[in-house]
């Protein structure tokens, strides 16, 4: 039996590299977004402490 045409892997590694750029790409965005949300609740966090503080 004949094998079929060979295998263009040059476009497979292509879109292996892409895709892997992508998931990289979502991933730090992910972990830039959670940094951003733990500094804002840490200063809503102190700005309550400092309101409850005055009020005391």
């Amino acid at each position: 039996m004949a094998k079929g045409p060979e295998k263009n892997t040059k476009n497979k590694a292509l879109h292996t590299k892409l895709l892997n750029r992508k998931k990289t790409k979502l991933q730090e965005e992910k972990k830039a977004q959670a940094l951003r949300l733990r500094a804002l609740v840490a200063k809503m966090n102190e700005k309550k402490n400092n309101n409850e503080t005055d009020n005391i």
